[in-house]
C-alpha cells in the first residue's frame, strides 16, 4: 500500500517516544510533528534526521483506512487502547 497523498495521519495521530530532530522527547499522540510542511510531507523524509521508527512505519490498510479522517480515528483508538493496558499492568 502506499501513503495517502498529503495524509501524514502517523505523523499527528500517534505518539513517538524516540527523539525527534528539534523534539527531543518526541511527541504526543495528536501533536503534529514540527517537521510537517503545510502540504503534510515530511520535510526530514529520506534524511539521516528521520526516526527509525518513522522509517520502519509501513502503511496498511488497516492502519491507515481509506482516508486521513479514518486513519486518525483508528490511531486514536490504538493509541487509547495501548494507555489503558499501560495502566492496567501497572496497577
Amino acid at each position: 500500500m502506499e501513503c495517502h497523498p498529503g495524509c501524514a495521519a502517523c505523523c499527528i495521530g500517534l505518539s513517538i517516544s524516540s527523539p525527534i530532530a528539534g523534539m527531543p522527547k518526541g511527541k504526543r499522540a495528536g501533536e503534529r510533528c514540527i517537521h510537517l510542511t503545510e502540504q503534510n510531507r515530511c520535510a526530514i523524509f529520506g534524511t539521516p534526521g528521520r526516526p527509525q521508527i518513522c522509517e520502519d512505519f509501513k502503511p496498511d490498510p488497516l492502519m491507515c483506512g481509506s482516508s486521513m479522517e479514518e486513519a486518525l480515528r483508528i490511531m486514536e483508538w490504538l493509541e487509547g487502547d495501548t494507555q489503558n493496558k499501560i495502566q492496567t499492568l501497572k496497577t
